[in-house]
């Protein structure tokens, strides 16, 4: 049977706890404080079974409005509400302020509780009117209502009926997604260590699992599952819903509080920047520019620029693991007051570099779905992996590109933006090849510097389909082959030696035995096969870009000697190739021993 997890909502004293205590025999309230004074002030958790045997943890909340942040940190982590309000006391303050963060969280599934119906049992249809006309325009509008009186033990059978019905109507929860558990509690219990408690909405934690801590701009830090608990019973597993105990090896108590979360790694975008739509509330563009964001258990302060009315962009004081459908909680930091709810249109939005980009980046979150929209990110970045799509939240794991988007080395790559590379791809080269035919080619690195780095993953197929060739990390255009009659397969054999070896010219008699005198290599130098120096050093003609790589990675200057022995040759090679950079300005004498790459 699934285990589902409830919170309480409501004003302060209207019975909420009460009502927990009647319901589950134990008692919501962990501090002295809190049952000396009959006020909860953190969270508080209980559970039981109902009538049909599902089991039901309570997430208790503090009602009393200076407590307003705990509140939230438990309503967040939670699908379904039990709203209280005494029939006694009626609609009250924190009633209304409890019942805008239900709405700007999202919370659709829930019942009205009456309490307190002995006290003032003619106000009870009243208070029922009152409730359901203060939901009127939220997703609880329809939720049905129930009478209690915990202290005369009436109407705890029909709650836990109707409980029972909207627990009924709920989506199974998915034990195979990303999980993602936000933190209501740290502490350390003698003997085991770390331990960290929240509510478990997706994914499974396993005994053993290695997870991140993150949250409050602290760097990730890797934990390992030592131990797992739920209702006071130890498991080698947990699934959704389910409070969770987890003992943590890795990390001391001190390290982690209220607001971080437990993620699975790889699976969660950590992002500071996002861009919102609004749910509920106040309109985006007349909310303060510095508001506190509530999401999970964090409570993290923020600064907002509205777009318009439903769109803004946040900007977080530190990361967070955030996907597209994500709901935020806006509140004013200088008071209690909630603003209202947003819902994360993309959490990795683009940079604005020119004026005029947040009027036209509005404009296009005017027209974005509110599930996100792949083919907008593949039109900003040209190509995307796979993984990241599902990182943010735009893609399930299984999920198949659209017709139009084509699947390459594991990303998804816009066709037009794939088109435009592969044409500047063929015009750079092509200027190339006019400029200096006796070039080498165009560097993999001129290429991304032109073309960027994301279309550098796919140089490969972008060389084949504009028609080009590499050659010893070279684009270049296609170069016919020139057959050099009896002296081919001489030269052959010279190009395969130099490929391995660029910088081990073949002495005389290695060329002699190829076959390959004066005439010979002359018409191989007319072909652009083979590249002569003084003192008849033979090389490829790539040799002078090879070895300007290799000499710039040495400090500079450097002597003669240090490039020798950085091209992996002789003397009789690196002098003649030296004073042939120097002809050509690629390098620089300094004095008789020491020479620069010219920048």
């Amino acid at each position: 049977m699934t285990t589902h997890v409830v919170a309480t909502a409501g004003h302060v004293d209207h019975g909420k706890s009460t009502l927990v205590r009647a319901l589950t025999g134990m008692e919501p309230d962990r501090w002295e404080e809190e049952r000396r004074r009959g006020l909860t002030i953190d969270l508080g958790f209980a559970w039981t079974i109902l009538p049909s045997g599902r089991e039901v943890a309570f997430v208790d909340v503090p009602g009393h409005g200076r407590f307003i942040r705990n509140a939230l940190a438990g309503l967040a982590t939670v699908p379904v509400v039990c709203f209280v309000v005494a029939a006694d006391e009626g609609w009250s303050e924190q009633s209304a302020e409890h019942r805008d963060a239900i709405a700007a969280l999202g919370i659709r599934h829930g019942l009205i509780v009456v309490t307190k119906a002995d006290r003032a049992p003619d106000l009870v249809a009243s208070t029922i009117e009152r409730a359901r006309s203060e939901f009127a325009h939220t997703p609880l509008r329809d939720a049905p209502a129930v009478a209690v009186s915990a202290v005369q033990n009436s109407g705890l059978d029909q709650f836990r009926k109707v409980l029972d019905d909207v627990l009924a109507n709920m989506a199974a929860p998915d034990a195979n997604g990303r999980l993602r558990l936000w933190i209501d509690r740290a502490f350390s219990v003698s003997g085991a260590g770390t331990v960290v408690t929240g509510t478990l909405t997706a994914g499974t934690l396993t005994k053993e699992d290695r997870l991140l801590v993150t949250g409050e701009g602290r760097e990730p830090q890797e934990v390992v599952i030592r131990g797992l608990e739920s209702r006071d019973s130890s498991a080698y597993a947990l699934h959704p819903m389910n409070r969770a105990a987890v003992n943590l090896r890795g990390v001391p108590a001190g390290d982690i509080r209220r607001g971080q979360a437990l993620i699975a790694p790889d699976d969660w975008f950590m992002t500071s920047v996002i861009d919102v739509r609004r749910i509920g509330g106040a309109a985006l563009n007349e909310v303060p520019a510095q508001i506190t964001v509530h999401v999970g258990t964090a409570a993290v302060p923020a600064r907002l620029r509205g777009f318009d009315a439903e769109h803004a962009r946040i900007t977080l004081d530190w990361p967070l693991p955030l996907i597209v459908g994500d709901r935020l909680l806006l509140r004013n930091p200088d008071s209690r007051l909630v603003l209202g709810g947003v819902g994360v249109l993309d959490p990795d939005p683009p940079q604005f570099l020119r004026r005029g980009d947040g009027t036209r980046r509005g404009m296009t979150l005017a027209n974005m779905p509110s599930q996100g929209d792949v083919l907008a990110k593949l039109t900003d970045r040209g190509a995307v992996e796979k993984n990241y799509l599902r990182r943010i939240g735009l893609l399930d794991s299984d999920a198949r590109p659209p017709p139009n988007v084509r699947e390459l080395n594991g990303w998804w790559v816009h066709p037009p933006t794939y088109d435009k590379w592969r044409q500047q791809l063929r015009a750079l080269v092509e200027n190339d090849d006019r400029r200096d035919q006796l070039t080498p080619g165009v560097s993999q690195g001129a290429v991304r510097d032109a073309l960027g780095t994301t279309a550098a993953h796919f140089i490969d197929l972008l060389v084949v389909e504009a028609g080009l060739e590499q050659h010893n990390g070279y684009l270049r255009m296609p170069r016919v082959r020139t057959d050099l009659g009896r002296a081919e397969v001489g030269v052959a054999k010279l190009e395969a030696r130099l490929l391995a070896t660029p910088f081990l010219a073949p002495l005389a008699g290695d060329l002699a035995a190829l076959g390959l005198g004066a005439r010979e290599l002359a018409a191989a130098e007319r072909a652009r096969r083979v590249f002569r120096l003084q003192g008849g050093v033979v090389l490829l003609p790539s040799a002078p870009d090879l070895a300007i790589h290799a000499l710039a990675q040495l400090p500079q200057p450097f002597t003669t000697s240090q490039a020798r022995q950085a091209l992996g040759t002789s003397r009789r090679v690196a002098i003649p190739l030296l004073e042939y950079l120097d002809g050509r300005g690629r390098t620089r004498r300094i004095d008789d021993e020491h020479r620069e790459v010219v920048r």
